[in-house]
């Protein structure tokens, strides 16, 4: 197999079609990994979504004020959203961002929450989390904090976090609802789940799913609407809201785009809410 340095020289397109040759998931998963060291020494972009530019945030839902807030290479083009309109983060909170990457969403999230909040990012890659530190030392921000680990088994304690945060990464993951019922434990009783990620229109066909190329560029993996809305109910959420961005096909055209990828996913604003126990009645 070639060094992951010289596919990387060749192109996205040649780097996945040696993906094709590994023998099981898991061989696959630890090359996407060296795949996204790769990244954090680049610009950031892969699959076609573009490095960060202030044009391409805006179609994600930045503000050009916000992409220049936060140090420069922290936004890599890697999401397909913006969590924190949906957040509503308060000061004083404590967020956790799933898949932190370059640190983009979680400085933002620092200025939200405050000096009284903080603000928690992990990520399985340890070049992004050293690429998300130097990034937090250059902005001077005190109150964020990054750990690495998987987001199927997060580096968090039960019931400490108030807000959980994640951009296009849940669709990644082999296990969903081990990191749905991950999330279920680190939130407070009332904590809020709110992500953007890619959302599968309808039924991926097998080969589809299969395909490493493909689930590099976040399709794959992509589960349905009601996928999403059974896992999360299993996992013990409520008021569970997945909100459809039809304007999201405009720039997932150019993720594969050879197979058309805005047929089959699409970007989506994902909410909901850790129940708060209800106590029982007070006998006299």
């Amino acid at each position: 197999m070639k060094s992951i340095e010289n596919i990387q020289s060749m192109g996205i397109g040649l780097y996945f079609c040696y993906t094709r040759n590994m023998k099981t998931f898991e061989e696959t998963q630890d090359f996407l990994r060296q795949f996204y060291t790769q990244v954090a020494k680049t610009t950031g972009g892969c699959c076609g979504k573009p490095a960060a530019t202030s044009t391409k945030a805006e179609e994600l839902g930045y503000s050009y004020e916000e992409l220049q807030s936060v140090p420069e290479g922290a936004e890599m083009g890697l999401g397909c959203g913006n969590p924190l309109s949906s957040a509503s983060l308060k000061e004083g909170e404590t967020v956790l961002d799933l898949g932190s990457g370059g640190g983009f969403d979680c400085f933002l999230a620092a200025r939200q929450v405050g000096e009284s909040g903080k603000v928690i990012g992990v990520d399985m890659t340890p070049e992004m989390i050293a690429r998300a530190q130097a990034n937090a030392l250059l902005g001077h921000y005190t109150n964020v904090e990054f750990r690495l680990g998987k987001i199927e088994h997060l580096p968090v304690d039960d019931a400490t976090i108030d807000v959980i945060i994640s951009n296009c990464v849940i669709n990644l993951s082999a296990e969903k609802q081990k990191v749905f019922s991950e999330a279920f434990r680190v939130l407070k009783p009332g904590g809020r789940l709110a992500i953007s990620d890619v959302v599968a229109t309808g039924p991926l066909p097998e080969a589809m799913k299969q395909d490493p190329e493909l689930l590099g560029c976040c399709i794959a993996g992509a589960l349905t609407v009601p996928e999403i809305e059974e896992g999360l109910a299993a996992a013990g959420f409520e008021k569970i809201d997945v909100k459809i961005k039809p304007e999201s096909r405009q720039f997932i055209q150019h993720w594969a785009s050879k197979l058309k990828a805005e047929d089959y996913v699409v970007s989506a604003t994902i909410t909901a809410i850790k129940p708060i126990p209800k106590q029982s009645p007070v006998r006299s």
